[in-house]
């Protein structure tokens, strides 16, 4: 759904190697063989993008990536939630709106846009609806 490009710097002087992200600056992390730096890499993009979300700041999409990074994705249910968030955000439509859009308490709309409280997908997929926005999802 939503992959982010890393970058894989070798560390010349420690051993292992630094993860960075385009995208998500913030996100900084590092591991001592390939696999464990994508391990971190998928940690630390998370709880970058929680920032994110505590903050209410839209988060970044992820672009393209360049020859030898690697691409980390986000779970699905984390990647439905920012883009409900940047829908929110871009339409500058408040928590308190969205309720009164689907009928329901600011509370449960704020549960929609936390990382941390498991949404069944079907809320979402209505919440974006009532922004006027369809979810899509798709195998590849």
């Amino acid at each position: 759904m939503m992959k982010y490009p890393a970058h894989f710097e070798p560390d010349t002087e420690a051993g292992g190697f630094v993860v960075t992200f385009r995208d998500i600056p913030e996100a900084i992390t590092q591991g001592d063989t390939e696999a464990e730096a994508l391990a971190m890499a998928a940690d630390v993009l998370l709880g970058a993008i929680e920032v994110y979300f505590d903050e209410k700041r839209e988060v970044p999409a992820p672009s393209s990536a360049k020859r030898g990074e690697h691409l980390v994705a986000l779970p699905a249910s984390v990647a439905s939630k920012v883009l409900l968030l940047n829908e929110m955000l871009s339409q500058k439509v408040a928590p308190s709106e969205l309720a009164r859009r689907l009928d329901t308490t600011r509370q449960e709309v704020n549960r929609l846009v936390d990382l941390k409280h498991a949404t069944k997908i079907d809320r979402i997929e209505e919440a974006l609806a009532a922004l006027g926005k369809n979810l899509e999802l798709a195998v590849a």
